[in-house]
């Protein structure tokens, strides 16, 4: 499956640079997959289109402030890392930016007593670092919140790149379908019969790596460490069984929730296409652990039944998601129609319901 086929224009006026305010106030584009229909709305009438008794799945990841800059400890040269996954108290894996930042070199941050060595180098700016103290309780001091390399205005309130019902720390970026929900909006959810859930996915490296392959099957998806408890799977089963619909917040939760369901199934997230995986739909189970769920079209879905979700940029994974749900054509008519009427696209932009 050639990679062009998920490719489209964007000119650079499209990609949203600031959070609207209030947050529910972002245009949402409501998408029937199975007959194309498009109508447009916006995203707190996502009251009127949910049903008492349906699940909305939400990914309670927190973003960590990431960004950490730093200069070189031998030449004071500068030096970035870009903190993807925590291993253990001192070790994480990181993305680096600077020249020259090889095995054994060392990172100092500014106003601070802070090291970081680098122990291991791994595919491209990937490098495995070590830090002369736990970071974790210091982060805020230390860090910045990671933005997307589109987005090149400052954020004033770096609450606006967080959820409002995140609790998990350890996120790259922001899952940024759930930025337009507000507690209020939540409340009303739930006064009308929703029942929500929650999941956690945390965010790396595939959300600043580009597809480099030409047939997308080759590309290989990093792992992120993903969780569903057995409180929440269990209101997921008791739904669905119910004959209820499963909505997951972004591509995140979608994730979590189509690899709960291949685990339970016996399958293996990692190759969901060979036969003896693509396993119709069973209860969900609670797992903790990293997923590679690669998910493009001809993925048979077994959980989700309806997505919100951003506009994804060209040729990304989180794109060729969304065509394996409502359809790669449908999806990109979708596209179009929305740039017909100034929809703002990408993390901080507006927002689309497939069912």
């Amino acid at each position: 499956m050639d990679i062009s086929l998920f490719d489209y224009d964007l000119p650079e006026h499209f990609i949203a640079q600031h959070p609207i305010e209030p947050r529910d106030a972002s245009k949402l584009l409501h998408l029937e997959r199975t007959s194309g229909r498009m109508t447009h709305r916006i995203f707190r009438d996502i009251l009127d289109l949910l049903h008492a008794g349906d699940v909305l799945v939400l990914n309670n990841t927190r973003v960590i402030p990431a960004r950490l800059l730093g200069v070189k400890e031998d030449t004071q040269g500068s030096a970035e890392l870009l903190l993807l996954r925590q291993i253990n108290d001192t070790d994480w894996l990181a993305l680096v930016g600077g020249k020259g930042l090889s095995l054994g070199r060392v990172v100092l941050f500014p106003n601070s007593s802070v090291r970081a060595k680098i122990l291991e180098e791994r595919d491209g700016a990937q490098r495995i670092v070590r830090f002369n103290q736990p970071i974790d309780d210091i982060l805020d001091q230390l860090g910045q919140m990671p933005l997307p390399p589109y987005i090149r205005s400052t954020l004033t309130d770096p609450t606006r790149y967080q959820t409002v019902y995140h609790q998990q720390s350890g996120s790259a970026a922001a899952p940024t379908a759930g930025l337009h929900f507000t507690p209020e909006l939540l409340i009303a959810l739930r006064d009308k019969g929703i029942k929500i859930a929650y999941c956690t996915l945390h965010i790396g490296l595939d959300t600043f790596q580009p597809v480099k392959v030409t047939n997308i099957t080759e590309h290989q998806i990093h792992s992120e460490w993903a969780e569903l408890d057995d409180y929440n799977a269990k209101l997921i089963n008791s739904a669905k069984l119910a004959g209820k619909r499963i909505i997951a917040v972004g591509t995140t939760s979608a994730r979590t929730l189509e690899t709960a369901a291949i685990l339970s199934a016996g399958g293996d997230p990692s190759d969901p296409y060979r036969e003896e995986n693509t396993c119709a739909w069973r209860p969900v189970t609670a797992f903790a652990a990293n997923t590679r769920l690669f998910i493009y079209p001809s993925y048979r879905w077994r959980v989700v039944d309806a997505l919100i979700t951003n506009f994804h940029l060209p040729k990304s994974t989180l794109l060729m998601m969304i065509s394996a749900f409502a359809g790669r054509e449908t999806v990109l008519a979708a596209y179009e129609e929305a740039k017909v009427h100034a929809y703002r696209f990408f993390s901080f932009g507006d927002a689309m319901f497939i069912e």
